[in-house]
């Protein structure tokens, strides 16, 4: 089964910890022992583990990225949002956790977050829970 969980994303470019969202999923499922997949179904967002203790740890990553990855920068894509493409990619658009004992397998002070790069909008982002064999 897969779970639908539908984010809403603030601002033009956010990291928003969905960690709770994806537990909950966890939760739902029963499942004891096994394998976590979150998926986000958008070209322009992307999913990533980090650091969640520390708000300046994401705000340093969304300034590199924007560094890196300016918004106007002569790109061919002409819907204006090359930029949010780029960095999704970069980011990637799943993550793999493992579940033990009902709880997602997370470090001390590691989360999950949405990455947003062309908001606000509302994100659809997919939970499939696997059971160990």
């Amino acid at each position: 089964m897969i779970e639908e969980l539908f984010i809403q994303t603030e601002g033009k470019n956010q990291f928003k910890d969905i960690t709770h969202d994806v537990q909950a999923a966890v939760d739902k499922s029963k499942l004891m022992s096994g394998v976590c997949f979150v998926f986000v179904t958008h070209t322009t967002a992307g999913i990533t583990i980090n650091e969640n203790a520390d708000p300046s740890v994401r705000s340093d990553i969304m300034k590199k990225l924007t560094d890196l990855i300016p918004r106007d920068a002569g790109y061919d894509h002409s819907e204006g949002n090359a930029d949010a493409h780029i960095k999704a990619s970069l980011m990637g658009f799943s993550v793999t956790l493992p579940v033990e004992a009902g709880d997602l397998i997370l470090g001390e002070w590691q989360g999950i977050f949405l990455c947003e790069f062309d908001g606000p909008r509302e994100r659809k982002v997919l939970v499939k829970i696997v059971e160990s064999m």
